[in-house]
């Protein structure tokens, strides 16, 4: 399988295949949410999109990157998300990154979400419906951030059964900028075990699949058997 690895702003095309990740923190959150029960999470293009979506459905659960603010229930924080029952709720999140650039890709043919925490999943997918290629969206520091980058070329590996071991790949992940953020306390909304939630290997058996639905972009969780037959 061929692979890219790109920024979102170095996106020539909308690709056939994408693979977005964000490890810190947004779909290590996004799988948490689907643990706690979420039905489905929308993937807001702003904050006002997101507060108007939860003004309009207030039984949904809306998240945010950094501290709390009206119109909010939660923040982007896997470490404080991880006790919150959600059983049946529609999550709608608006993050820095992953959020934009699962937007940006929101045409291509398949769309999948990623984090280490539903790594193995997500690259068993790419080997059922990938077919030849796949480009995989690094969305952290304008494509720079090396743990969404490890998380990537740990997956395409995985995929196309090139590499076995992950500790090199979480490594990089765990003494990441973004992580020494998080760990020091520069980024708001954090949990003290948020780093170590990020780089649990295959936490979840499911991958994390994001369509179209009528206006809004939506991230459902994906098993082997809710695939169709």
């Amino acid at each position: 399988m061929e692979t890219r690895f790109l920024g979102i702003a170095d996106l020539p095309e909308v690709p056939s295949v994408a693979v977005v990740v964000d490890v810190m923190r947004a779909f290590t959150v996004a799988a948490w949410a689907f643990a706690r029960g979420a039905e489905r999470i929308v993937l807001a293009a702003s904050l006002d999109e997101a507060r108007a979506l939860k003004e309009r459905h207030p039984d949904w659960v809306a998240i945010k990157d950094g501290p709390s603010a009206p119109g909010f229930d939660a923040v982007n924080s896997p470490g404080l998300l991880r006790t919150m029952d959600l059983g049946g709720r529609t999550v709608v999140q608006k993050t820095t990154a992953g959020t934009v650039g699962a937007l940006a890709v929101k045409d291509a043919h398949l769309v999948l979400c990623a984090s280490f925490v539903v790594a193995e999943a997500t690259a068993r997918l790419l080997r059922q419906r990938a077919g030849d290629s796949a480009t995989f969206v690094v969305t952290g520091e304008d494509g720079r951030a090396d743990e969404d980058l490890a998380c990537a070329q740990y997956i395409a590996g995985r995929a196309d059964g090139t590499v076995t071991d992950a500790a090199g790949f979480l490594r990089r992940a765990a003494t990441s900028r973004a992580a020494a953020e998080l760990a020091e306390g520069v980024r708001q909304g954090v949990h003290p075990d948020d780093v170590a939630l990020c780089v649990e290997l295959d936490r979840f058996p499911f991958a994390m699949v994001a369509a179209v639905e009528g206006p809004l972009m939506v991230l459902r969780p994906h098993t082997e058997s809710s695939a169709p037959a």
